[in-house]
Parts: structure tokens; sequence; C-alpha cells
């Protein structure tokens, strides 16, 4: 499928009264921080990091600074709970005041890079962190977007990254990214017993402060016409479920139909368009991560052949999803390799199920710091 927003450059095609990239554009050209000749950007980043997918194995990552707040209006942009009292108009203003100051990362060298390593002293603060960066170029408003637009400011690239304060760390923060022994799934669920929120914890794991789990596995199984393959991929969590509706099933009368929802680090926004098979087919998968006391990032498909021709209910998915991940796993050493493997127990067509995945070219592509440190 096109992208529209290709074909449509702004014209209204999609139908809504103005254009979200339009905005954003607007939003960072009015509140582009940099006098002309100016290279110097000084703030309180909320604290936020960016870490881009583009380049492998070069990518951009960094600070994200906005040179127009105060502290106390910084902290509010990496802070949903604020986000949500806001208008979508306020929103777009304010998370495009965030200047994305980013240097490029060589994977194999990463542990060379001073710079990122600020970032990373800079990501275990709990309050927003004074910061001053010189740019190699006076700022430019330009803008970087795909199919997900994330509201964020203009980039540029930085010669030197300095922290002007002392970051204010939690204690369980400073104990447990310092314990290499720790598996991440335990220090997640000791940090957030500890009140530490999850935005907190989500963006250690971004940053590449907590590990993760080391093999690519491949689980399979299923009952009642309910098959799974259930791969997980050594990454920050996340979580994806395509349902591949064969034709002749007890919903989807003479058409297939393939349903697709995930969720990152941070959990589920709002309820699943898969209604209750979505989370019945989350719950074993986070059975097993607890189980294993590890982290990853899950990539589960659910075929539903005509042998399920009787609405049972999602208990079915469950114990289907329970079946498949009490076997043994395969190990693979690429993704493409455990795919290949998969596509194989699958009837429905590969190519068309591998297009409707959105983590899957994501994990391909995006290069985290917590895969520079393995």
């Amino acid at each position: 499928m096109k992208n529209r927003c290709i074909e449509c450059k702004g014209k209204g095609l999609c139908g809504r009264a103005r254009c979200p990239i339009l905005e954003k554009f607007r939003a960072t050209a009015k509140h582009s921080p940099q006098k002309q000749g100016e290279k110097t950007i000084f703030g309180a980043s909320p604290p936020a990091v960016f870490v881009g997918r583009y380049g492998y194995p070069e990518v951009s990552a960094g600070p994200m600074i906005p040179p127009l707040m105060e502290s106390e209006d910084a902290a509010q942009l990496e802070d949903p709970h604020a986000l949500l009292g806001m208008g979508i108009d306020d929103i777009i203003q304010k998370r495009c005041q965030l200047v994305r100051a980013n240097t490029t990362v060589k994977v194999k060298q990463f542990e060379k890079s001073r710079l990122i390593e600020k970032a990373q002293e800079m990501a275990l603060s709990r309050k927003p962190v004074d910061t001053e960066v010189l740019l190699s170029k006076p700022l430019k408003p330009a803008q970087k977007f795909d199919g997900v637009l994330t509201p964020m400011g203009p980039a540029g690239k930085m010669e030197r990254f300095d922290i002007a304060e002392n970051p204010k760390v939690p204690d369980k923060v400073d104990y447990l990214t310092y314990d290499t022994d720790v598996k991440a799934t335990d220090a997640a669920l000791e940090l957030y017993d500890h009140d530490i929120g999850c935005e907190h914890i989500t963006r250690l794991l971004s940053i590449g402060l907590l590990p993760e789990i080391e093999d690519i596995q491949l689980y399979s199984g299923g009952s009642l016409g309910n098959h799974f393959e259930i791969l997980l991929i050594p990454r920050s969590y996340s979580f994806e479920l395509l349902e591949l509706w064969m034709a002749r099933t007890v919903w989807s009368a003479d058409k297939a139909w393939i349903g697709q929802d995930m969720e990152g680090t941070s959990g589920k926004k709002g309820y699943s368009t898969l209604a209750g098979g979505y989370y019945a087919a989350r719950l074993p998968v986070l059975e097993k991560l607890e189980s294993i006391r590890k982290q990853a990032a899950v990539f589960a498909i659910r075929e539903i052949t005509p042998d399920y021709w009787a609405p049972l209910g999602v208990w079915v998915v469950r114990e289907a999803a329970r079946n498949a991940l009490s076997t043994e796993p395969a190990f693979f050493e690429t993704l493409e390799e455990a795919l290949m493997d998969m596509k194989t127990r699958i009837n429905t067509p590969f190519y068309q199920w591998r297009e409707k995945s959105e983590l899957l070219p994501y994990v391909k592509e995006q290069t985290t710091l917590s895969r520079f440190l393995s």
C-alpha cells in the first residue's frame, strides 16, 4: 500500500482539517531557538534521549534539549500524564521545541563515545538536567518523518556536550544500572516496586542501561485450530501479535483476514483492536519472560485454521499460546533464518503477513545502544 502522505503533500486528501506533518513543520519553525550564526544550545533536558535507526552500522544518537523552556515545563515533555492534559496543538508545539543534538556512533566502537556516555549519565536522572551543547553548524528547522509521526524539533550535529549540574539519580536506579549481574526483568520490577515511573524505566531501557535476552528463540505449537509461532528477539521489551484468519473459520466466512496490534516497553495504550485475543496471547508470553528472568522483543503469530469452526472463548487463545511456549525453542543466528523457518508452518503466504508487521522492520533497522554494548 502506498503512503498516502507522499501523494497528498498536505492537500488534505486524508480528510483532516490540518496536516499533522505541516503542523510539525510550522511548530518547529516557530519555536526554533537559533539566531543567525548561533551554535550553542543550553537548556534543561527532561531528560530525553534520541536513538536513530538509519545508516547501520553507524547511527545518530544523543540528548534532546528544549532551549526555551524552564526546568518545570521541560519535565512535562516526557510525562504522558502531563501531555494528556494538553490539546494536540500544545503537544506539537511543546514537543517540537526539543532539539535533537546528535553524534554519529559506530556500532563496533560504541564504548569510545564520550558524548554517548554523558547521554547515558543524563538519562539516569529523575528530574530535568541542565545541559549545554555546541553544534557544528547553526540550527535550521528541518523535518524528518515516516509512517509514524513523532513530534520532535530540528536536529544538529554536536561537537561538544556538557552536563551543567549533577543528575538527580534515585539510589535504586544507580544501584541496578551498575549491577552487571541483574536480569532486566528483575531490575524493571524492582524499579517499579520502588516507585520509579514507567517512563523512567523505559528511558533506561532505550539508552542501553539494562540487559536483554541473548539469543533469537522460536516457539511453535497450538491447539483447537489455533496455531502459534512466537519469536523472542534480543531487544528491549515490545510485543506484536498478528492474527491470520484463514477462510472458512468461525468468523472469517469465505474471505481471509489479517489483523495486527502491538505495544512497546511502556505497555498498551487503549484497548486492543484485536480485543480479548490480544491479551489472552500476551499473558503466556509475559509469564515466559518472567520465568526466564529476561526481556525481549516478541513477534507472535496466531493463525486460525478452519479446524476452529465454533467460538469457544479466549481461553483457547491463552492455552494455545501456552502450548507453544511449553515446547523446546529453536535457536537462530539471524532474524531472517528464524522467519524462513517460521513460514514453513504457516498456511498464509509469507508476503501477506510480513508486510503487516510493524515490529519486524523496526527490529531489522533500529540500532539501539543496548546492541552496541552486547
